[in-house]
């Protein structure tokens, strides 16, 4: 992958336009009917890249007074491969716009870095 092309793909600037910072509340007005119901919010960030994969990685992050741990995050990978507010497919096809060609792509299991933050990895497999 090219250089230029894996600047625009992993800038936070780009992730932040894939899943804007506004998801994490409508997400949670979807699932609760109150956004302040979220225990977490949600970000796209970048975590490494060569020819073969890209690897980014849905954050989610506790919000204060609320409990991450508490909050079922091990089942998220399996909404988040098919709920509209997060639309991997759409990520997808925006990501392919610009030029990167996706043979695959799938989602890890939540990781538990700490009791305040919980990632979801993100693989794309490149053509």
């Amino acid at each position: 992958m090219d250089q230029a092309l894996l600047e625009q793909v992993s800038s936070q600037d780009y992730l932040d336009i894939l899943l804007p910072r506004k998801t994490s509340d409508q997400f949670f007005e979807a699932l609760y009917g109150d956004a302040s119901d979220g225990a977490y919010d949600i970000r796209l960030e970048f975590i490494s890249a060569n020819n073969k994969r890209i690897v980014l990685a849905f954050n989610l992050t506790q919000r204060p007074g609320k409990c991450l741990v508490c909050s079922l995050t091990y089942g998220l990978p399996n909404v988040f491969f098919r709920h509209p507010l997060i639309n991997i497919k759409g990520m997808i096809k925006k990501i392919e716009e610009q030029g990167v060609k996706i043979k695959k792509w799938q989602l890890g299991d939540t990781e538990e870095n700490s009791s305040s933050l919980h990632v979801i990895p993100f693989f794309l497999d490149l053509e």
